[in-house]
């Protein structure tokens, strides 16, 4: 196997080692807040915002006023956007169905799919406005049918962004608060004076949104890893350098510390490429940004065959993953750890970000090779029950969980089960016994 690296971002030892200030800092952070509550929210919004209204909740006229702020094009934009994400979050809703079985007579097992009671959603916002993430994170939970729903944002240029907020309340949040950061998911989670705490936390974020998501992880659910974005883009000679060049920079100015790599098994077009994204970089508005990113976590490598970038995409299982070859599909069918497929050269990462209908909040830091992204069914709790009903199947079945817990020496357990035996099957089982087999009962 022939793996080349032509250009390797930071070593994975400096990505750990930023990792842990990440972890001291979220921690103590927590900490402050499960200690002051709202205080220790309205101290860290001063400090990391600029930003202490008289109340973090935005009214319904300030909501509403907000809006107004708005053209009509762009309302109409946000709701377009919206009904793609809603549509395809019914969709995916409408496939999980509870089941009732009867598995033998006079036994019934079932579950039913309930929606969790709380969520807090956490829309980025400090240095884009994240529009999108409302639709996904509100929106999706409002089909789940989850009863409260809770969102912060931070403020933008000193106050709420009018179109954030306008996405939040059009996706049926029933809270909007203007808090970013570390402080928005821990109030949602901990809970403060003025804000009850969530059952769930969803939304993507920053390095500190997504630990202070890990740490609050047990207290809370969560929905799952994701921090900063990353990108992969595998390609062969079918496409060109620009295209390539355009999709690795497009996500790589999200942040400082977002991952793009191209995985290719040409090296003319991992050479163009390269030398057309310093040119891309030379006028991209974004280029401080996404300069950054590309040189401490960008990535160009080589592979000979395309079984060899099968697994190299596999090992890496980046969030977003752009596939322009010769065999798209082929990657669909043998792909097995990412967060979400982009395939052909007229699909891209933006679209599934902003507008498509797919969900944008995905897995990140190999997350995918557990989980994969937010979607309807995240919000959802699958809760299984059973019923007895007649006397012969609670007889019978008690019968051979007696005997069952006698094995593993749980007498109690066993007497629950004989119980039964007792009462539905007329058989008398002497305490600290397990139930005598079927054919020796008869």
């Amino acid at each position: 196997m022939t793996i080349e690296y032509l250009k390797r971002g930071k070593p994975e030892a400096e990505r750990a080692e930023d990792d842990a200030k990440t972890r001291a800092i979220v921690e103590s952070t927590l900490a402050d807040i499960e200690a002051r509550g709202d205080a220790a929210v309205r101290d860290l919004s001063e400090k990391f915002d600029s930003y202490s209204p008289e109340s973090f909740r935005l009214s319904l006229a300030e909501i509403e006023a907000l809006i107004e702020e708005l053209t009509p094009r762009e309302l109409e934009d946000i709701k377009f956007a919206q009904q793609q994400v809603r549509d395809f979050a019914q969709a995916q809703r409408d496939s999980m169905l509870d089941i009732e079985v009867e598995t033998m007579p006079g036994v019934i097992l079932g579950h039913k799919n309930i929606p969790v009671q709380s969520v807090g959603c956490y829309v980025p916002g400090g240095k884009f406005p994240m529009v999108a993430s409302a639709h996904m994170s509100v929106a999706t939970a409002s089909v789940a049918g989850v009863p409260r729903i809770i969102a912060c944002t931070p403020p933008w240029q000193g106050k709420p962004n009018a179109a954030v907020i306008a996405a939040m309340h059009l996706g049926g949040a029933h809270e909007i608060y203007v808090m970013g950061g570390i402080q928005a998911v821990g109030a949602m989670a901990i809970g403060t004076e003025t804000i009850d705490p969530v059952h769930m936390l969803v939304g993507p974020g920053n390095a500190f949104v997504a630990e202070a998501k890990r740490q609050l992880f047990g207290r809370v659910g969560i929905d799952l890893f994701a921090g900063p974005t990353e990108t992969m883009v595998i390609a062969d000679d079918t496409v060109d350098a620009e295209m390539c060049a355009t999709d690795l920079l497009g996500q790589a100015e999200h942040g400082y510390n977002s991952p793009a790599v191209l995985l290719t098994n040409s090296r003319k077009l991992a050479d163009d490429t390269g030398a057309e994204i310093e040119r891309i970089l030379t006028i991209l508005p974004t280029a401080d940004t996404a300069r950054k990113s590309w040189e401490d976590y960008g990535e160009i490598i080589l592979c000979d065959t395309y079984d060899e970038m099968l697994t190299v995409a596999d090992d890496v299982a980046s969030e977003h993953v752009q596939v322009m070859t010769d065999r798209d599909d082929w990657f669909l069918e043998h792909m097995t750890c990412y967060g979400a497929l982009f395939l052909g050269p007229r699909t891209n990462v933006a679209n599934g970000d902003k507008v498509i209908g797919t969900n944008h909040t995905l897995p990140t830091k190999k997350a995918g090779r557990y989980t994969g992204g937010l979607w309807v069914g995240k919000y959802l709790k699958t809760h299984s029950y059973q019923k007895v009903t007649t006397d012969e199947a609670a007889a019978e079945i008690g019968a051979y969980g007696s005997r069952l817990c006698m094995l593993e020496g749980f007498v109690g357990h066993a007497e629950q089960c004989n119980l039964r035996v007792r009462r539905y099957g007329g058989i008398n089982v002497p305490y600290g016994e397990g139930a005598p087999a079927r054919d020796a009962a008869e």
